[in-house]
């Protein structure tokens, strides 16, 4: 059962965004997926309520009980689970990376958020977990942006995911509707930039990406 966590110490870097549409990717893909809200903020919970509870499951925890919440999500059948952090709270963070399998940091391509990443790159080391950073909220159309972003990430020793979430308004108008890129535009690009993201997630932590449901008899 994979555990992916979601974290970056800058604030707007699309976290919980990333988390949602990932955990809706793997529902869609016909598994039983979970997002484990650790942000006092609360946003992903909130989307959870505005589609009044419809799959992905999204449930709050306190970072000392995330390692009690994940094995409890487990036993209950849950196959696939994203942990949404908050920024700047060092405790989730932690709690967090030391429950995943993957750390994914998301990071708009921009000198400050950039900056920023060096904080959590030091975390995922001390840690030994895999770790990318992924680029998100920029521009679609800045591919030597995004190249120029990648060689800072490499100076900090870390990688960065080959798939790009940029700024796309399918993101704005799914998140206002309580509903995912896919949802709202099933064949449009933010649609199709997840669903490549997710299969990559699923290559790295060693798990089949599309699962068939049994169906009721």
């Amino acid at each position: 059962m994979p555990t992916i966590a979601i974290i970056s110490q800058k604030g707007g870097a699309g976290k919980t965004t990333l988390a949602l549409h990932l955990a809706a990717a793997a529902e869609d893909a016909g598994h039983t997926a979970l997002v484990i809200d650790l942000d006092p903020q609360a946003t992903a919970s909130q989307w959870a309520a505005w589609r009044k509870d419809a799959p992905p499951l999204v449930i709050d925890s306190a970072p000392p009980r995330l390692a009690a919440k994940i094995e409890q999500a487990t036993s209950q059948g849950a196959d696939f689970i994203v942990i949404d952090t908050p920024p700047h709270a060092d405790s989730a963070a932690s709690a967090a990376v030391e429950a995943a399998d993957l750390v994914l940091i998301p990071c708009r391509p921009s000198a400050f958020d950039l900056a920023a990443v060096q904080t959590t790159a030091s975390l995922v080391k001390m840690r030994g977990k895999p770790a990318f950073v992924i680029f998100t909220a920029g521009s679609p159309t800045a591919p030597r942006m995004y190249d120029e972003a990648a060689q800072v990430v490499q100076g900090y020793g870390l990688e960065s995911c080959p798939h790009i979430i940029p700024d796309r308004a399918a993101f704005r108008h799914a998140a206002a509707e309580g509903k995912t890129a896919m949802e709202i535009e099933p064949n449009g690009k933010a649609a199709e930039e997840v669903r490549q993201l997710y299969k990559w997630a699923c290559e790295h932590v060693n798990m089949q990406a599309s699962k068939k449901r049994r169906t009721a008899a």
